[in-house]
């Protein structure tokens, strides 16, 4: 293997995770992918070693990215005892940590969220904290101003969840769109304005966690959680307008996607969605079923009003484009070694 950047020697990089795309398809394993990618761009070896068992039983390399399934090889201890860095998230973080100081190896966490277990686990020795969003990086300030001296991390980066505008961007199609129809996601409240609205188009994206709410109505179109790869011909050429009616969002991987193609997303304000969609959002409580249907109708009826929320999608997708993010991470993987 060539060397990278500047002259040094290829890292070997072990991610220690329950699930991975294209199996797993939530918006926090497309986020790890999408930072392991760049790792492996730079020209450092990286593979993620699952901690759950699935349906996959022999390895695999998606991007460059080695991923070994928990049925093909048991001893991810042995691949941490050998790497330079072991990254992880959620619920893989004690065990990893555990690992990571058993041998000597240095912990880079992937923060998804600001609940105080999430933070008091990354703080049980990471060297290297990535929040997804300075809202996130603000709530850690808060946890880290109470919790005792001595355990914050040694370096700590902000990256929003990479999207490449270019792997998204597409033709807006005709069908209101919801990715993930758990009720925390808004399922509820889809099923709802479907109901309401048997003269419109809809399209569910089944999730890749929680129990979903599936309309079984004749104006819905129900389609199974994807690659990644594959949401731009599967969803989003099929979407004129994005839901995110989500209780809880720390930044909102959907959202962002779908700008890229210029469609409007329909959010309740949380922190995070009102960090990533900015001023191209169209912010709605999620228990305001009135305003969804009102504002789902206008953008559906008037050219001029969604051409306006398209532009400033656009826009927004624009200025979050990932490349400066991703060289802050690289940057900081490689200072652990």
């Amino acid at each position: 293997m060539p060397g990278v950047e500047g002259g040094r020697a290829p890292m070997r990089i072990v991610a220690r995770l329950h699930g991975y795309p294209p199996r797993h398809n939530a918006g926090a394993e497309w986020m790890a992918h999408s930072m392991l990618r760049a790792l492996v761009e730079r020209g450092h070896d990286v593979s993620v070693w699952l901690s759950r068992y699935t349906a996959d039983s022999a390895d695999y390399e998606l991007d460059g990215v080695k991923v070994v399934p928990l049925q093909s090889r048991l001893d991810a201890g042995s691949a941490i005892r050998q790497c330079d860095v072991v990254v992880s998230h959620l619920e893989n973080v004690p065990s990893a940590g555990a690992l990571a100081r058993g041998y000597g190896k240095p912990l880079a966490v992937i923060c998804h969220n600001t609940h105080l277990q999430s933070f008091r686990e990354m703080a049980q020795g990471a060297e290297l904290t990535v929040y997804n969003s300075h809202w996130m990086k603000r709530e850690a300030e808060l946890f880290f101003a109470e919790y005792p001296k001595g355990v914050r991390p040694r370096a700590e980066v902000i990256v929003r969840p990479p999207v490449f505008a270019e792997e998204y961007r597409t033709k807006p199609g005709t069908k209101v769109t919801l990715v993930n129809l758990n009720e925390e996601k808004g399922g509820r409240l889809f099923e709802k304005l479907a109901r309401r609205m048997p003269d419109v188009q809809f399209l569910a994206v089944v999730g890749a966690y929680g129990e979903q709410i599936i309309p079984d109505l004749p104006n819905v179109e129900v389609i199974d959680h994807m690659c990644g790869h594959e949401m731009r011909d599967a969803v989003y050429r099929k979407t004129k307008i994005l839901l995110m009616p989500s209780s809880y969002e720390s930044w909102g991987r959907a959202g962002v996607e779908a700008m890229a193609s210029g469609l409007p997303v329909i959010a309740h304000p949380t922190p995070g969605l009102c960090e990533s969609l900015g001023e191209a959002g169209v912010f709605i409580d999620l228990h305001d079923v009135d305003g969804y249907e009102m504002a789902i109708r206008k953008l559906l009826s008037s050219r001029t009003e969604y051409g306006l929320v398209s532009k400033r999608a656009k826009a927004r997708s624009a200025e979050l484009d990932p490349s400066a993010d991703l060289a802050t991470w690289c940057d900081a993987v490689e200072a652990l070694a």
